[in-house]
């Protein structure tokens, strides 16, 4: 049995990755620098090699399945591949998108088995991701401060493990979050006790986020539709926490403030 990982070299693939190989479990890793590689701009027929010898994928869509094209990718990716022989699919999905849901039915109606994990924010979105420019500047800026229980990759790759690797997964969608409800100025209070550097929260305007974000390296596209997705799913959707990671590894959800000290301790957020 080899587990192909889409987007094996990112944030949640590296650590579903790290705990298979850990496991001595074969793995094949889909990207752009992937032999075979993988791109999903690409013809899809160009994604066959990839499959051979796959029973179970993992699959992710970078940026977001909310993004315009995803859904038609995800539904042939799942065909292909489920003709090819490959019979249990992970999908990651965002949690309170409506577009993303468009985009699991691709995996739900065309995977013999199929499960779909909906993930709120990631707490290491402040150390690994667009957040971490603005907490190295001192300001995060974002149209609105709901609450959000922020769940650690660490959670989220231990639930795609289990479901890739056990029985008793087929048809389920799980929702996970982190155990408590966190605000983006609470979240900057508590990055800001543990580093030591000053880091506030700011609510702007729609077009401020976006330019902030572009400032701070990402793509104006990408920024400009992540800005519209923010805008729209903090709207309080998902101000509440789930047993999801609980009831399909076993253990407690981590704390926002346990991924923190963490962070911390290892000198990304240190003032130089």
């Amino acid at each position: 049995m080899t587990y192909l990982l889409i987007g094996g070299t990112g944030k949640t693939g590296r650590r579903v990755n790290d705990r298979l190989t850990a496991r001595g479990l074969p793995v094949r890793v889909g990207s752009r620098s992937g032999q075979p590689p993988f791109d999903w701009n690409a013809d899809p027929d160009t994604w066959l090699p990839l499959f051979e010898g796959v029973t179970a994928a993992y699959v992710t869509y970078y940026p977001d399945l909310a993004f315009p094209g995803a859904a038609e990718s995800i539904r042939a990716f799942v065909e292909r591949a489920t003709a090819a022989g490959v019979k249990r699919f992970v999908l990651l999905s965002g949690r309170g998108e409506e577009e993303a849901e468009v985009s699991e039915m691709g995996v739900r109606e065309v995977a013999p088995e199929w499960t779909v994990v909906r993930a709120t924010w990631f707490a290491q979105d402040f150390n690994e991701h667009f957040l971490l420019p603005p907490v190295l500047a001192g300001e995060i800026a974002l149209p609105t401060d709901v609450p959000e229980p922020f769940v650690d990759l660490e959670d989220v790759a231990d639930v795609v493990v289990a479901a890739l690797t056990e029985d008793g997964h087929h048809g389920r969608v799980y929702e996970l979050t982190g155990p408590r409800l966190v605000t983006f100025a609470e979240a900057a209070a508590e990055i800001s006790a543990a580093s030591g550097r000053p880091v506030r929260f700011e609510s702007v305007t729609p077009a401020e986020c976006t330019a902030r974000m572009v400032a701070g390296g990402v793509p104006v596209e990408e920024a400009e539709a992540l800005t519209d997705l923010f805008a729209r799913i903090l709207d309080g959707r998902n101000a509440h926490v789930t047993d999801d990671v609980k009831r399909v590894t076993g253990h407690e959800a981590r704390d926002f403030r346990d991924f923190v000290r963490a962070a911390a301790a290892t000198g990304v957020w240190s003032v130089s």
